[in-house]
């Protein structure tokens, strides 16, 4: 198999570089001529991942028709506000019936398209076979031969099971599933989810109050997956609670860090400003915001972490508000 990824950040540097080491033919595209310098000369990614060895036989190129040239698997990892530029970028070289993989997880802001959404809007006429690769899974740990496992959310059962033995390996472990919904939201929402707790921690509040996050936003990622006709037991699985755990508890989560700086009372500006990666749960915030009322679905830590983040609310506020609201049964 030959497979081209789209995106030379840690997530889509690490995956090539898996994917090289296991004898695969691969090419990265990068949007910098100076990563694929460097890439090609001292194989590395010293922007992205410091210190971190890349296989000598990854092919990396800034020109999409290079990339793309006899492919047909296709994986994406861009940051998800980018993905329909990047899905545009390719569209002329992709062939009919390409294997799309996303590992982009979030919300499309100006539409509120799932990844999925965005793929068929994009790429339809094409007749793409989509995946979505989804779970627990911090690039750091996945380059450094830590294992982790992952779900893939494909409704083509053929090319699920292809994407599934390309990218498993003794230290990746790939599981399917049918529900690409789900396995596209649960990525998505436990990142606003993950920004709550970072304020909770940043805020001093302890084991009590991030078990709590966690198991409300949960529920709340369920609401909203099942008014989107997701099967509501993918959010138990890795796509879901284990992505959130990992997001709302791991040191390496950026939306966790962008929520403990707020508490500490630094502007959302400032932080951003300052991260060398996208912390995907700011815009996602806002977009499932939108969603939840456009659905009418009730989404209170989403709404309380919009509130601090486009409202100038205080975070210890946000907290109060959450714990003030009515009393109901679980």
């Amino acid at each position: 198999m030959k497979i081209a990824v789209i995106g030379g950040g840690s997530w889509g540097t690490t995956l090539a570089d898996m994917l090289a080491k296991k004898g695969l033919e691969t090419r990265l595209w990068v949007r910098e001529q100076k990563v694929m310098h460097e890439i090609r000369t001292l194989h590395e990614n010293t922007w992205y991942l410091p210190g971190r060895p890349l296989a000598p036989n990854l092919d990396v190129s800034t020109d999409p028709a290079h990339v793309a040239d006899g492919v047909r698997h296709f994986l994406f990892a861009v940051p998800c506000q980018f993905i329909r530029q990047a899905y545009t970028r390719f569209l002329k070289y992709l062939p009919k019936n390409p294997a799309i993989i996303c590992a982009s997880k979030g919300i499309e802001l100006d539409t509120l398209m799932p990844m999925s959404d965005v793929c068929e809007d994009v790429l339809g006429a094409l007749k793409p076979r989509f995946a979505m690769l989804s779970g627990p899974s911090f690039a750091f740990e996945v380059i450094n031969g830590i294992p982790t496992a992952v779900a893939l959310g494909c409704a083509h059962k053929k090319t699920g099971k292809e994407v599934q033995e390309a990218l498993s390996s003794p230290a990746f472990r790939v599981y399917t599933n049918p529900d690409v919904r789900g396995v596209e939201l649960g990525g998505a929402i436990k990142n606003i989810i993950a920004i709550a707790s970072g304020v909770a921690d940043g805020l001093g509040f302890g084991s009590n109050a991030r078990s709590a996050l966690i198991t409300r936003g949960l529920h709340e990622m369920s609401r909203l997956g099942k008014a989107m006709g997701a099967d509501t037991e993918t959010f138990m699985g890795l796509s879901g609670l284990g992505d959130l755990v990992l997001t709302c508890t791991g040191d390496l989560s950026r939306n966790r860090q962008v929520g403990m700086r707020l508490a500490k009372g630094q502007k959302l500006l400032d932080i951003l400003g300052e991260m060398k990666m996208v912390a995907e749960g700011v815009k996602t915030t806002e977009a499932v915001h939108a969603l939840g009322q456009k659905l009418g679905v009730e989404l209170p830590i989403t709404e309380q972490v919009h509130a601090v983040l486009y409202r100038n609310q205080e975070p210890a506020a946000a907290v109060h508000a959450l714990m003030t609201r009515t009393l109901k049964d679980e």
